[in-house]
């Protein structure tokens, strides 16, 4: 039992398992917040452009539910909701193309820092009359501050 859990320990302590963790939790909550973003801004908006239409709300009842007379639900209700199925869609389609934003962003700053270095080492050497210039130039300021 003691290798098996020396096992373990190493399998979980691997950079990789730790980094898929972070990137779990850090997905779910992006995923709560694009939720919202869908749930609380886009869908009342959409419902607007169309007159009022909230998509949760459609489906198609294919056995209607049975009440008795105080009410009570004898047989529920059978229905495939596809309003909410066109919901998820649409979250979808935003949560990917945020995630598709956010990786492009990532990636330009990835490349920016990798040019960084090649900018710099591939300014060009400067030529023989650029350095004479440069040495009149100091002369002529150390005459300048001199006086």
């Amino acid at each position: 039992m003691s290798k098996f859990l020396t096992e373990f320990k190493e399998f979980a302590m691997r950079g990789n398992v730790i980094d898929m963790a972070v990137g779990v939790v850090i997905g779910g909550a992006f995923g709560k917040i694009v939720s919202s973003l869908v749930d609380d801004l886009i869908m009342p908006l959409v419902g607007v452009a169309t007159g009022g239409m909230n998509f949760t709300d459609y489906k198609w009842v294919i056995q209607k539910g049975v009440n008795d007379a105080a009410g009570a639900v004898i047989t529920p209700e059978v229905s495939l909701n596809w309003g909410s199925w066109v919901q998820t869609i649409v979250n979808f389609i935003i949560v990917a193309f945020c995630i598709f934003v956010m990786i492009k962003a990532i990636n330009q700053l990835k490349r920016e820092k990798a040019a960084e270095p090649e900018a710099l080492a591939s300014a060009p050497e400067p030529t023989k009359e650029e350095q004479l210039l440069t040495e009149i130039r100091d002369l002529l300021k150390k005459e300048a501050d001199a006086k």
